[in-house]
């Protein structure tokens, strides 16, 4: 197994245990163990007591699937974000998981209203089957028919959903009990309904789990006469195996009047059997003849994972000429679509910073199509201004003007009309100054980078990168109206991330730069400086981002992701630093550097949502960690300049850049 496909495993078992304990902590009584939420008892550790430590080690267990799925998705995003299959199911489980938590505190909050109580079991169901189809899908993202086979187990699957849901209905209408005896109904076959409302629910539970366990048996014999794959297999007689241990759990709780061991053991056997249905349904669609297999061609995985914002991969266009759809994906991809992702995943944490909380939904979204607009014409019309350099580089050529899928007038009217809509649309929906800075920040972009900068000097990055923080000003000014201190410090965030994750792939494309006679900072100074200047600027990254935790105030939960992501960040830079010329090795980094920007910027937000403080010590510590920060920050910048100033002693500069590139696109040297 690949490392992605080792985590997905962890996060679907790891789930499957939170439904566990989950299990426990109802089978205990101890729902109200932490009357408030997220703390318990006003405190972030439980008092030592059976029913706070049993809920809050569901909290504990919620918690580390929340970082795994985080990590799935963000995993997801770095290098499969062109595998729908693999991407969007990893990222609907970070949003059903969000609500999920959000459904938890109002389930704690409503003293456990039956109702809440089974949407936020239904969910969990949700969250199980999206990371159990990502599992699947990371072994097999492509291919598949939708057979007989993956029919019947899609029907199991879904009759495993309604049995779990008409359980959860038992249990919160205390219905458990309402017959002594099992497999009958006080001894008879055919109960009388009346005396009890929940005698209608718990016959009919039981009659549809009995005809599920008829269903999955004769999915699995089925599967077997039809010689189906081993994998099919195994997961149809797990499935018949769970569901009958289940039933002897169901049969358990009555015989033993509601043990906490079976009421348990029942929710875990349940969650098992869901899961066992779901990645059986799943797979039974994805194992069919002609799919392909993991590493093979049109696989999508086992074989180089890559692709990255600005272009880490290829994008392929139609002619034109072509489909009315594949002109529009041509047109979409003009929008550098992966590089609007990663600029709008800053811009909402931003704005809840800002907002102290949640800004309303419809101020978000403006913001957010507006900032789309704005960036997506960035892209186009930085398309038309270097057709020229994307014809001649491998990692561009595809792209749709060079490859012929659109012609540059119209790249350059299209990128032109989306800046003008995003100006109307922010000025209208938000307010002038969004508008102004989104559109401020495209015009920087390509007549400051894009036409002097980038073909000029091998600092083309460092100022270049100002364009790319720019949607965290927007994201600030749409919900304050100005601009504070704290987004500049983001801002400074953003800018000093760019040299280091836009030099580790220039560090992978070097060929393909001097190809182009473009003078990034590799191609002019070589691999080993490149790496140096890497691991400064990554420094300067770590130490502004402390600078934040007192200039905003942040809390606890972003001073610890701060710390941990800065110290994996330069782990990984001096990693590049050893062996500066492995391609390898510099992806790494790139990849990691847009999780880290990410990871930081999901911190901030959860940071201000869910609060938390050091209590009397937080002066002490804002005051520690500024000066570390700061600290850090001129150091690095200092060296930074020490190195400048060795170059230009060096004779370096301009000139022998320009020299240099001249050498490299020469014959001699290919």
């Amino acid at each position: 197994m690949n490392r992605f496909q080792k985590l997905s495993v962890a996060t679907t078992a790891m789930t499957m245990f939170l439904i566990g304990v989950g299990g426990t902590v109802r089978a205990s009584g101890s729902g109200l163990g932490c009357p408030d939420w997220p703390r318990c008892h006003g405190k972030w550790y439980p008092p030592l007591t059976f029913h706070s430590i049993v809920e809050y080690s569901h909290r504990t267990a919620a918690s580390i699937v929340i970082v795994l799925v985080l990590a799935t998705a963000a995993y997801a995003w770095v290098r499969y974000r062109s595998v729908a299959t693999i991407f969007w199911p990893a990222f609907s489980a970070l949003i059903v998981i969000g609500f999920q938590a959000f459904l938890g505190e109002l389930v704690v909050k409503s003293k456990l209203n039956p109702h809440l109580v089974v949407v936020h079991f239904a969910t969990s169901l949700a969250l199980l089957a999206l990371v159990t189809l990502t599992t699947v899908n990371s072994f097999r993202p492509r291919g598949g028919r939708f057979g007989p086979l993956a029919k019947e187990a899609a029907g199991v699957a879904a009759g495993t959903a309604v049995v779990a849901i008409l359980g959860a209905y038992v249990t919160q209408w205390n219905a458990a009990l309402v017959f002594a005896d099992w497999p009958l109904f006080d001894g008879r076959v055919i109960p009388p309904f009346a005396g009890h409302p929940g005698a209608v629910i718990q016959f009919v539970h039981r009659l549809a789990a009995a005809l599920l366990g008829v269903a999955i048996i004769h999915l699995a014999v089925r599967m077997t006469r039809a010689k189906a794959r081993k994998p099919l297999l195994i997961l149809g007689w797990v499935a018949v195996a769970t569901w009958a241990l289940q039933a002897v759990a169901g049969a358990a709780q009555i015989w033993t009047s509601l043990s906490a061991w079976a009421v348990a053991a029942h929710v875990l056997g349940g969650g098992g059997l869901w899961g066992a249905a779901v990645a059986l349904a799943f797979a039974s669609y994805r194992l069919t003849a002609g799919s392909p297999r993991p590493g093979s061609p049109g696989s999508g995985v086992g074989g180089p994972e890559g692709g990255g914002p600005d272009g880490g991969g290829s994008q392929r266009a139609e002619r034109p000429g072509g489909s009315v759809g594949s002109r529009v994906r041509a047109y979409f991809l003009l929008t550098k679509p992966r590089v609007v992702e990663l600029l709008l995943i800053t811009t909402v944490p931003a704005m809840v910073v800002a907002a102290r909380g949640w800004p309303s939904v419809g101020l978000i979204l403006a913001t957010l199509v507006g900032g789309s607009l704005a960036a997506g014409g960035a892209g186009a019309i930085n398309c038309f201004v270097d057709r020229d350099i994307d014809d001649v580089m491998e990692r561009t050529h595809s792209r749709p003007v060079p490859a012929g899928a659109i012609e540059p007038p119209r790249a350059l009217v299209f990128g032109i009309v989306l800046e003008v809509l995003s100006f109307a649309f922010l000025a209208l929906t938000v307010n002038v100054l969004a508008a102004s800075l989104a559109v401020g920040a495209t015009v920087f972009y390509v007549f400051v980078y894009t036409l002097w900068l980038k073909r000029a000097t091998p600092s083309n990055i460092v100022i270049g990168g100002a364009a790319g923080a720019a949607p965290v000003l927007v994201g600030w000014a749409a919900v304050t109206g100005h601009v504070g201190l704290p987004a500049l410090v983001m801002f400074a965030i953003i800018f000093y991330w760019t040299p280091p994750h836009f030099w580790a792939l220039s560090l992978r494309y070097t060929e393909d730069y001097a190809a182009a006679k473009v003078p990034m900072l590799p191609v002019v100074r070589g691999p080993e400086a490149t790496a140096r200047h890497i691991v400064l600027y990554t420094l300067s990254l770590a130490g502004i981002s402390l600078v934040l935790y007192p200039v905003t105030p942040m809390g606890p939960i972003y001073l610890v992701s701060a710390l941990v992501l800065g110290g994996l960040f330069v782990r990984r830079a001096l990693a590049l630093q050893r062996r500066p010329s492995d391609p390898r090795e510099a992806m790494r980094l790139f990849h990691f550097s847009i999780a880290h920007l990410s990871l930081l910027f999901v911190a901030m937000a959860a940071d201000r949502l869910i609060g938390g403080s050091f209590g009397s010590a937080e002066t002490a510590v804002q005051g520690a960690v500024f000066v570390a920060g700061a600290v850090a920050f001129c150091v690095s910048q200092a060296a930074i300049g020490y190195e400048a100033l060795r170059w230009r002693r060096a004779g370096g500069g301009e000139p022998r850049a320009a020299a240099f590139l001249d050498k490299k696109a020469s014959p001699s040297h290919p």
